[in-house]
């Protein structure tokens, strides 16, 4: 039963990793991988040396670990409340609401918050007009983004995650519940007490699946920091991190190996990470880590 998984995962996941020599060569893809030059550490120079080193890796961390705060804590909240909805029909409803976001794309998104930033016609602005507010040039402030960025994260996301932290709910025992109502304890007194730590197991997973990616920036969904802001160089301060910087660089001098080097250290530094908030997590539970 398990040879069809491991034949996929085998296929798809680690012969592709034999195209990591890629990084340290001048590739050409008419000569291909065996006759490409061999340039050792040349191809990493180019991320370490660029100006906007500091700039985009403070951008892709600071983002990160805010996207794990609130979507993590925001889905573990909503998770919790929807439980509390005694019509299930209705709490059916509440989460296919909140999941649907999560289904659309990030260039239906972009168009989504267009409408609402836009400039002229934009519903934000069209309502600060109306209480004599001069209107924001969104695509040209950096500042509103480091708040836009996370809305917008939370939103296509936060309903994927309480369905996950809900799935997790519905299996702890009614008897605990209770047992805490005949003590007398409260709604909120019962989600700190029983619901909270029943969930610790699912919620240190997704830490440690998100922390993994702490160096990446939700660019496979292609877009979160590419289409939202619409490719406005006046907000790259605020939206340019790894993966956006390396595709521009990529598109003007289509060098395969500098992506492909980035790559593997993004790859690299999200090992450590996971290996690092694991040790940390068995300091603290051992049966809660992963190994």
């Amino acid at each position: 039963m398990m040879l069809p998984g491991l034949i996929y995962i085998i296929i798809m996941f680690y012969l592709p990793m034999l195209g990591v020599v890629i990084a340290f060569q001048e590739y050409n893809p008419i000569k291909g991988i065996f006759k490409s030059k061999w340039v050792g550490f040349t191809n990493f120079k180019f991320l370490f040396q660029s100006d906007a080193i500091l700039q985009i890796t403070f951008n892709t961390i600071a983002y990160n670990l805010i996207f794990i705060i609130l979507g993590i804590g925001l889905s573990l909240i909503i998770a919790i409340l929807i439980n509390e909805i005694g019509n299930r029909y209705l709490a059916s409803a509440y989460k296919s609401i909140l999941l649907l976001p999560f289904l659309l794309s990030w260039v239906v998104a972009e168009y989504l918050l267009f409408t609402f930033l836009s400039m002229d016609k934009g519903i934000i602005n069209t309502l600060l007009t109306q209480f004599n507010v001069e209107p924001v040039q969104w695509y040209s402030e950096p500042f509103y983004w480091w708040f836009i960025l996370p809305a917008s994260y939370v939103w296509k996301n936060v309903g994927y995650f309480s369905v996950i932290f809900a799935a997790g709910i519905a299996g702890i025992s009614s008897e605990y519940y209770e047992a805490a109502k005949m003590d007398g304890a409260s709604k909120f007194q019962q989600a700190i007490k029983i619901t909270i730590p029943m969930l610790a197991p699912i919620t240190i997973t997704l830490l440690l699946l998100q922390a993994g990616k702490i160096f990446y920036a939700a660019f496979g969904d292609w877009g979160l920091f590419y289409n939202l802001p619409k490719e406005s160089g006046v907000l790259f301060s605020a939206t340019n991190v790894i993966d956006t910087y390396v595709y521009r660089s990529l598109k003007s001098m289509s060098d395969f190996g500098m992506s492909s080097a980035v790559g593997l250290y993004q790859a690299c530094v999200g090992f450590v990470l996971v290996l690092v908030s694991n040790f940390l997590i068995r300091l603290y539970d051992r049966d809660s880590a992963l190994f």
